[in-house]
């Protein structure tokens, strides 16, 4: 059985500078490192603010290949302090084909493997169909120094099958970098009703496959007064119970520490056996569109 491991969710602000948001994410990685991290995992699209709010062709200027820029500079890191990162990139595949991709980077700052992201959200301020073709890698799970991991990103969250997939690999823990927030119009009628169901949702991914869960979103208010969306924050890790062991704050920065010990899935799993008692012979119909 693997040992224990120690993960660092990175829960930062983003300015309008590219340079400037991999700067402030090289050093937040250094001190979740210094803290004892040692699978760190970074926002999603954490070089820049949240581009989707709108559709603008131009903003496909920061998309960037992989290996390229940003996963060279992630990968020198992981290999100077010994730490796995995962990184999550706006990928320039070839001309017109983009992805919303997480990289992994081993402790050696090898690239071990990219997810890319399979479902693909179109909604007001949330624009991402525009940019990003879905994924076509499907759940891997990857083997790090310290621990067999899976990794999906921000609307693979609502997904129970993406979950199921990714648990079924093996990994200890589903990573999922995150970017998502509140319209501010429908912050006080609607705002802790939708916060609760994303922090639910995730939680019952835990429950239902017996895995630690760690979801890093942004934080801070990006946009205009008019069109602008205001991050919720609330990184934290759940335990295979579903039990949140770690949480970050709504309104400020924070690099969340906390260990993971793949026994205590053993322990959830062999108490509620849902793998164990799956019906694999009668789930044919969930491949269909619509039961009609």
């Amino acid at each position: 059985m693997m040992d224990r491991f120690t993960v660092g969710l990175v829960q930062m602000k983003c300015s309008t500078t590219v340079d400037e948001n991999l700067a402030i994410a090289l050093k937040k990685i250094r001190e979740a490192a210094g803290r004892g991290a040692q699978i760190i995992c970074l926002q999603e699209l954490f070089r820049s603010q949240y581009f989707c709010r709108e559709e603008n062709p131009e903003l496909f200027g920061l998309a960037e290949a992989i290996p390229g820029p940003s996963s060279d500079a992630l990968a020198a890191l992981a290999k100077e302090l010994g730490v796995v990162i995962v990184g999550s990139l706006f990928e320039r595949r070839g001309a017109g084909v983009y992805h919303n991709t997480a990289v992994v980077l081993d402790a050696d700052g090898s690239l071990l493997g990219m997810y890319r992201k399979t479902h693909i959200p179109d909604d007001p301020l949330y624009y991402e169909k525009f940019y990003f073709t879905p994924g076509d890698l499907g759940f891997p799970n990857f083997d790090t120094r310290f621990g067999r991991i899976a990794v999906l990103i921000c609307w693979d969250q609502w997904y129970p099958e993406a979950a199921r997939l990714a648990s079924l690999g093996g990994a200890s823990i589903l990573f999922y970098p995150t970017a998502i927030g509140w319209h501010p119009s429908e912050k006080q009628q609607h705002g802790a009703a939708q916060l609760d169901a994303w922090r639910t949702i995730q939680r019952s991914h835990a429950i239902a496959n017996g895995i630690y869960v760690a979801a890093a979103n942004r934080v801070g208010y990006e946009g205009t007064a008019e069109s602008g969306l205001q991050f919720w924050g609330n990184s934290f890790v759940c335990d295979p119970f579903g039990q949140v062991i770690a949480e970050a704050p709504t309104d400020r920065e924070e690099i969340l520490i906390m260990e993971c010990d793949p026994r205590h899935m053993e322990d959830v799993r062999r108490n509620w056996p849902f793998l164990r008692d799956r019906r694999i012979d009668a789930y044919a119909p969930i491949l269909q569109r619509w039961r009609d």
